[in-house]
Order: structure tokens, then C-alpha cells, then sequence
């Protein structure tokens, strides 16, 4: 199992450069995307605090909501 979680929703560009940056970093990840996949919902509101925002990305433990970036 890989240590890097990245919560998606298919059309959603933040989370295609996600994707991307880890892929290019060569870093493993699990993608679970929200319209797919059952409590992936609710999983991401726990992780933002109540947000509904993707991506969520967890780092080994550590979550970032959003991506700017690097």
C-alpha cells in the first residue's frame, strides 16, 4: 500500500497536476475518486475540516487540502 492517499473527482485540474507531480517525482500513490468510490465523500469532509474541496492529498499521515503546486 502506497503512503500517499490523493482524493480526485474526474474533471478537476488541481488534481490532475496532483497526479502529475507525484508521478513525475516518482512517488507511489493510492487515487480514490470521490464520485467512485463509497464514504470517499464524507472521508474527504473528515480530512478538510468540513470542506468539499479535492484534492486531498495524505502524505504519510499529513494532509494537504488543495494543491499549489509542489
Amino acid at each position: 500500500m502506497s503512503e500517499v492517499t490523493i482524493y480526485t473527482k474526474t474533471g478537476c485540474p488541481y488534481c490532475a497536476a496532483a497526479k502529475k507531480h507525484y508521478t513525475d517525482e516518482g512517488i507511489a500513490f493510492e487515487e480514490i475518486d470521490v464520485h467512485n468510490v463509497p464514504g470517499a465523500k464524507d472521508k474527504v469532509g473528515e480530512l478538510s475540516g468540513g470542506k468539499n474541496i479535492v484534492p486531498i492529498i495524505v502524505d504519510k499521515g499529513e494532509v494537504k487540502v488543495g494543491f499549489g503546486g509542489g
